[in-house]
């Protein structure tokens, strides 16, 4: 697993380049984020340990896989009690300061 994380974290999507430059270096509040990281049988795109949060980045494909990602939040949730917030690629490359914004407010819950 986590070689697939390192492979992951050097084939990132524009999308996911974008926002990973905004949450780098502690730049959201102070809060700290790692990506592609590996938790159980599931890669986050990003996650905040301190705040338990995991942000995922999803593409057009993930329209076809809701089941698939429906259980892996359950599990998330259930197993480790982490929120799971969503944004698709387009909002992240078109409205990244607004991505950001709702990404402040969970961090404040």
């Amino acid at each position: 697993m986590q070689d697939r994380a390192r492979q992951l974290r050097r084939e990132m999507t524009p999308a996911e380049k974008k926002l990973w430059a905004r949450l780098r270096y502690n730049q959201v509040d102070g809060f700290q984020f790692r990506r592609q990281h590996a938790v159980g049988r599931f890669i986050l795109d990003f996650f905040c340990a301190k705040a338990k949060l995991a942000i995922e980045v999803d593409g057009d494909t993930h329209a076809a896989q809701t089941e698939y990602d429906e259980e892996r939040t359950a599990w998330l949730n259930a197993q480790k009690q982490y929120r799971v917030i969503r944004f698709a690629n387009r909002d992240v490359l078109r409205n990244l300061d607004v991505v950001v914004e709702k990404i402040r407010e969970e961090l404040k819950k």
